[in-house]
């Protein structure tokens, strides 16, 4: 394996342990316990669940892998806090929702090659890139990591 190779694999190794984990708690959460906040006056499981969803749909854009699945998502996951609207989807919804979406994911990223990890992602430009070579996709992965194991460990909370 190349250097390149084995950057790639690890970090992918952390994202997928990450989503497994997860996967594993979302699974071991029922849709009620989704309902209640992670501590009280926080985010409840729900929105979390919602803002992960709305998270990672705009990593395709980032990534220039195609459109998001659930731009509806936007708005009540990303823009608004928890609780400022009564109209969010059901838990049902959205656990079919990540499980689509992590699917989709996990597609897209397999089609790409160690070195296509390095190119820039569509949030900066060619100038900006050329400067600041780390603006690649493959820190939208790491940033999306950390980001996923953060909230990951606000549901576990909820336990």
């Amino acid at each position: 394996m190349t250097t390149t190779e084995i950057a790639v694999k690890m970090i992918f190794d952390r994202w997928n342990a990450s989503l497994k984990n997860c996967n594993d708690l979302l699974n071991s959460l029922s849709d009620e316990t989704l309902q209640k906040e992670i501590a009280p006056g926080k985010n409840r499981g729900i929105y979390l669940l919602g803002h992960l969803v709305a998270v990672h749909d705009d990593m395709l854009i980032l990534l220039d892998m195609g459109e998001k699945m659930y731009p509806e998502l936007y708005e009540p996951f990303l823009k608004a806090a928890d609780k400022a609207t009564d109209q969010l989807p059901t838990v049902a919804a959205l656990r079919d929702c990540w499980n689509k979406q992590c699917e989709v994911l996990k597609q897209k990223f397999d089609s790409l090659q160690p070195t296509d990890w390095f190119q820039k992602h569509t949030a900066v430009s060619a100038e900006d890139f050329a400067n600041e070579p780390h603006r690649n996709k493959l820190n939208i992965i790491i940033t999306r990591t950390t980001h996923l194991q953060y909230h990951l460990g606000q549901m576990q909370l909820l336990k």
